[in-house]
């Protein structure tokens, strides 16, 4: 039985069932998503909660470990991490390959809710989840500014319009926003104002409450009528405004109110004032969007883009949108060379059949073998779930040299036959017969070689599959068109007088004359070789010897380092420093960066849930106009950042490829875990010099961050006791004035903002500010003018290193 008698034989159906093929493989690749590489991404759920004015170690102990104990039952956890800093706290959750990220989120969530009995009543708002690795990259980055807005004007339009729009977008997993807070009316009280009326902060606070409570009111029917009862709205006077907490009443001494504006300043501001947000150099809010895993980058950012415009006409004339970085334009030039690489590499595979066969009709019949196989291929990647990405055109790219081997090998037996004067039709079936099994066999050995790539497990096993299935398709798709529609070309294409001698152009002449030389230099070198035998065998011995030392001696990686156009940064400061002094470093770092010729735009930010830190992102020009690549640009930059003292700027390059769902500021991350934190403390900074004095490494750092100053209270707890005080009560004193406590929610019809309750910067400026904070005692006369002593149990002596305690 001859495989290919039916496809010779009917000429019209082979070509349709080809056309056939290579139009399905046409419509595929338009289809296909586009990606850097395969997809891959472990699915991560990053869960977040937020308590203003608390601790590191309070963060972690009463909101990370609940969340932990919860979450650390989901079924798939490889991976749980989690950061606590001051007033918020991050727990990333990186699941196996096999998970869903839609199904584990409702796992989460259920994991959520189960977790809010053990966590803190002073937690306002249950934690919230993510869809995204909030460590990566993020694929685009918006900033936003005007030249007459504050920068809490433009975070609430942003709050309010395009937070929401680009969460709704397809493929978009965490949408951040930095460089200011929502508006909010900050209440500012004077501590000795207060002392000196008999007041304490918790007064304050129980009116501010008592006055925005937002409560069902009821309704009055009768005479057929129904009347719903509303009161002012639930804020002070109707209104949102500081204007509108003035006059609120909060006691009365001998018969006279006394009002919030006498005992505090009242001021319309943001709810956190340690933000700061940088466009090159200039103020702005900052946007970043992470995608989720398995999200098609390109599709998604062209989505986000497609959003811009609507977005710009719905905020205020004078805030305009940026689009500082864009993740894909580096993406999209890296998949245009390859496709460049690929077609140059199909002319030339052409060029060279043509080259050698000097016959137009024969070198058409490996041309379309080629072609075919290839656009063949395309279906079946979209019929897998694959992408166009870097690892699968360069599949097709290496396939290009596989695919037509089995078109020649046909192509070749069946002229030999029709040279030898038979009839080119059973030249074809009698040649397709003969070289079907070797075929056959040189097919499946290719296939062979890539089988143990699909038995690798992890990240990088997940990673090279989509290779190893695309060349092995477009070599099993080749094997079907060289039995099918090579055959049925040959029969019908091949001219039966090929073989007869005929005049040759000055080009066959000279390729002719090329061929005949490669021919006389090929025999001598056998002849040679066939009398060196041992010669010969030494020189193959020592061939593979050095192969063995030359892998031996060979730098090794999981990946190589890719020059994306695009480089982050972490900033590590002083544990110590303040946002005032942080804010300037910021600036100096975003100038100098800016300033480098082959910087395109630089954002960074910090405050919010980088306190004592902050981000930076850098976007590089396009490579044609830049002189030097990212890490030379990086190794440029270092000595004049380090002269800028008391902060580090961590730079490195962006990559495709992560793992991990812990942030770091550099390629590589060594994480050591312990039972006790002294010797989890004393190893991590051991490993930390150990690491710094490698010739090899730079900017070596750790996330460890527990040396700052610290004002330690010590509560005397007998007289605190004597006078009816509670522990709580201490740190309802601290929290009212030094925490930027939430004190009161007002409701708007796009959102809620609130009022934030605190001392003045001024007053908070040093320990010494402990001594005039009072808790009323119970049981006991509240102060009053006459007697304003209260009951100080609470004082600090003076600020002492971390771990070090002071009494009063």
């Amino acid at each position: 039985m001859n495989l290919s008698s039916p496809f010779v034989k009917r000429p019209i159906a082979t070509v349709l069932l080809t056309i056939g093929l290579a139009l399905a493989g046409i419509g595929a690749f338009f289809v296909l998503p586009v990606a850097p590489l395969p997809q891959v991404d472990f699915p991560v759920i990053s869960v977040s909660a937020t308590l203003p004015g608390a601790s590191p170690s309070t963060m972690a102990t009463s909101v990370a470990t609940p969340l932990e104990r919860h979450l650390g039952v989901i079924a798939g956890v490889n991976e749980m991490t989690s950061q606590s800093s001051t007033s918020s706290a991050n727990v990333t959750l990186q699941f196996d390959l096999n998970r869903n990220v839609d199904s584990v989120a409702r796992e989460v969530q259920a994991a959520i809710n189960a977790s809010r009995v053990d966590l803190p009543a002073t937690l306002r708002s249950n934690p919230t989840y993510r869809k995204a690795n909030t460590s990566g990259a993020p694929i685009i980055i918006l900033a936003l500014t005007s030249p007459t807005k504050t920068p809490g004007q433009i975070f609430d339009a942003v709050s309010n319009i395009v937070l929401q729009r680009l969460s709704q977008v397809t493929g978009v997993g965490d949408v951040e926003l930095g460089g200011s807070s929502l508006p909010a009316v900050r209440v500012e009280l004077n501590p000795y104002a207060l002392n000196r009326l008999g007041l304490s902060m918790e007064d304050a606070r129980a009116a501010i409450q008592a006055t925005n409570a937002n409560r069902p009111r009821g309704a009055l029917q009768g005479n057929g009528r129904r009347l719903q009862i509303y009161t002012e709205s639930a804020n002070a006077q109707g209104g949102r405004s500081a204007a509108d907490y003035r006059n609120l009443i909060v006691g009365y001494r001998n018969g006279t109110p006394i009002r919030l504006q006498d005992v505090a300043e009242v001021v319309d501001g943001v709810e956190d004032q340690n933000n700061l947000g940088l466009f090159n150099g200039k103020p702005a809010i900052v946007v970043l969007l992470r995608p989720q895993a398995g999200a098609n980058v390109i599709e998604t950012v062209d989505s986000v883009r497609a959003q811009l415009p609507q977005l710009q006409a719905q905020l205020p004339p004078d805030v305009k949108i940026d689009v500082a970085s864009d993740s894909t334009n580096s993406i999209r030039s890296s998949l245009h060379e390859i496709e460049v690489t690929l077609i140059i590499s199909i002319l030339l595979v052409v060029l060279v059949v043509s080259v050698f066969l000097r016959n137009v009709r024969a070198t058409i019949v490996p041309t379309v073998a080629t072609i075919v196989s290839l656009l063949g291929t395309f279906g079946v990647m979209y019929l897998l779930g694959f992408s166009l990405n870097n690892l699968s055109l360069m599949a097709l790219t290496v396939a290009t040299g596989f695919v037509v081997d089995d078109a020649i090998v046909v192509l070749e037996n069946t002229t030999r036959h029709i040279e030898a004067g038979m009839d080119r039709f059973a030249a074809a079936l009698l040649g397709a017969r003969e070289v079907g099994f070797t075929v056959l066999s040189i097919s499946l050995s290719l296939i062979a070689v890539f089988i143990p790539l699909l038995f690798m497990g992890g990240q990088f096993g997940a990673l090279f599959k989509e290779f190893a299935v695309t060349l092995s398709a477009a070599v099993m798709i080749s094997l079907v068109v060289s039995l099918t529609t090579t055959p049925m070309m040959c029969a019908w294409l091949l001219s039966p007088d090929a073989h007869h001698e005929q005049p040759q152009g000055r080009v066959a002449r000279f390729f002719e004359r090329g061929f005949e030389l490669v021919l006389k230099a090929y025999e001598h070198a056998l002849d040679w070789a066939l009398h060196s035998v041992w010669l010969v065998m030494l020189s193959l011995i020592f061939v593979v010897g050095l192969n063995f030392y030359l892998f031996a001696a060979i730098p090794k990686g999981g990946f190589p380092q890719q020059d994306t156009g695009q480089i982050s940064g972490g900033i590590r400061a002083d544990q110590s420093i303040s946002f005032q002094a942080m804010q300037g470093k910021l600036r100096q770092l975003v100038n100098i960066i800016k300033d480098d010729p082959d910087v395109a735009t630089v954002v960074g930010f910090t405050g919010g849930r980088r306190a004592g830190g902050g981000f930076m992102f850098i976007n590089l020009k396009p490579a044609s106009q830049r002189t030097v690549a990212g890490q030379a640009v990086i190794a440029r930059l270092r000595p004049k950042l380090a002269r800028v003292t008391g902060v580090t700027l961590f730079l490195s390059p962006v990559q495709d490829l992560r793992a991990g769902g812990r942030s770091a500021n550099a390629n590589f991350q060594y994480t050591l875990k312990s039972d006790n934190q002294a010797d989890l403390k004393k190893w991590a900074t051991r490993l930390a010099e150990a690491m710094k004095g490698q010739k090899g490494l730079v900017d070596v750092d750790s996330d460890q961050a527990d040396n700052g100053v610290e004002t330690f209270v010590t509560i005397d707890k007998q007289s605190a006791s004597r006078l009816g005080i509670s522990t709580r009560d201490v740190d309802n004193a601290l929290y009212n004035s030094f925490g930027q406590r939430q004190v009161a929610t007002i409701y708007s019809e796009l959102n809620q903002y609130h009022v934030i309750m605190e001392v003045p910067k001024w007053y908070a400026k040093s320990p010494e500010a402990l001594n005039d904070v009072y808790v009323p005692a119970k049981g006991l006369p509240a102060p009053t003018a006459a007697n304003p002593t209260g009951a100080p149990v609470a004082a600090t002596v003076t600020s002492t290193a971390a771990g070090s305690t002071g009494s009063g």
